[in-house]
C-alpha cells in the first residue's frame, strides 16, 4: 500500500503460542489494507441478513464502561430515497451546524494529507485544480450518498459527551472492517453530521440522540473513476514514538 511502513507489510506478529494468531493477524491487517472509502455504487441492495450481520459484529467494538452508547438507523428502500432526495436539496441551502464541531484547521502534515487525498479524487474524476464549482458539485454527492443502496446513520447520546462518540467511531471502524471481510463496500459520511436537526426528524430520534456520522453501504461500482484512487498511510516513524528508558 502506498505509503504505509515498509517493515509493515507481510511481517508476522510474534504471538509465542503457536494458535494461529499470525493468521488472524493477517486477515486483519489485509481488511484494512483493502477496504476504501466508495464513492459509487451500484444499486443491487444488500440482502437484509448480511446487515443484520455486520450490525451484530459491529456491536462487539469495546466501549467506555461497556455503555455501548451507538445507536444505528438502517435506511433502505424506499425510506432511503425520500431520505435521500430530502437531504440533496436541504444541502443546497442549509448552514451546516453540527452537534460535534468541525475541526478547527487542518495544519501542517494534518493539512498535507487531506489535500492529497482532495486532490487524488479530483484528479480521479477530472476536476482541474481552481475548478471551485465542480468542486462543489462533487461535495455535493455526499448528499446524494453516492447512489449507495443503504445508509446507516450513527447517534450517541448526549449526555456522554465526547466519550460516547469515540466509542461511536470504533463501531464504524468495525463496522467498515465487517462490512469489507463480507465484500461490501462502504464510506464513513461527516457530511451527513452537518445537519443534524434534519437527519433527526427525518430518521424519527429525539434531541438527545446526537448525529456521528453516516456510513453508505453497498456494493462498489468498480469502474466508476472515484473508485480508482487509495489514499497512502504515515510510515510508524511520524505516528508513533517508543519511550522505553
Amino acid at each position: 500500500m502506498a505509503g504505509a511502513d515498509a517493515g509493515l507489510a507481510g511481517a508476522a506478529p510474534e504471538t509465542g503460542d503457536g494458535s494461529g494468531r499470525a493468521e488472524a493477524f493477517a486477515a486483519l491487517r489485509d481488511l484494512l489494507e483493502a477496504r476504501f472509502s466508495c464513492r459509487a455504487f451500484r444499486p443491487d441492495p444488500i440482502p437484509q441478513g448480511t446487515i443484520r450481520a455486520l450490525l451484530a459484529t459491529a456491536a462487539r467494538t469495546p466501549s467506555w464502561c461497556n455503555a455501548q452508547p451507538w445507536h444505528v438507523v438502517i435506511l433502505s428502500g424506499a425510506a432511503l430515497e425520500r431520505f435521500r432526495s430530502a437531504l440533496y436539496a436541504h444541502a443546497q441551502h442549509a448552514a451546516p451546524n453540527p452537534d460535534y464541531p468541525w475541526p478547527e484547521a487542518y495544519l501542517g502534515v494534518y493539512g498535507a494529507r487531506r489535500r492529497e487525498c482532495g486532490f487524488a479524487l479530483y484528479d480521479s474524476v477530472g476536476i482541474a485544480r481552481g475548478d471551485r464549482e465542480a468542486a462543489r458539485r462533487q461535495a455535493l454527492e455526499n448528499y446524494r450518498l453516492f447512489g449507495a443502496p443503504h445508509c446507516a446513520v450513527i447517534t450517541a447520546p448526549a449526555a456522554l459527551g465526547v466519550y460516547g462518540a469515540i466509542d461511536c467511531g470504533g463501531f464504524v471502524t468495525a463496522f467498515l472492517l465487517a462490512a469489507r471481510a463480507m465484500g461490501v463496500d462502504t464510506i464513513p459520511q461527516a457530511a451527513i453530521a452537518a445537519y443534524p436537526d434534519f437527519v433527526r426528524a427525518q430518521c424519527g430520534l429525539p434531541a438527545e440522540r446526537k448525529v456521528v456520522c453516516a456510513i453508505s453501504f453497498g456494493y462498489a461500482d468498480p469502474a466508476h473513476p472515484a473508485n480508482q484512487f487509495r489514499t497512502s498511510r504515515a510510515p510508524l516513524e511520524e505516528i508513533a514514538a517508543f519511550l522505553e528508558t
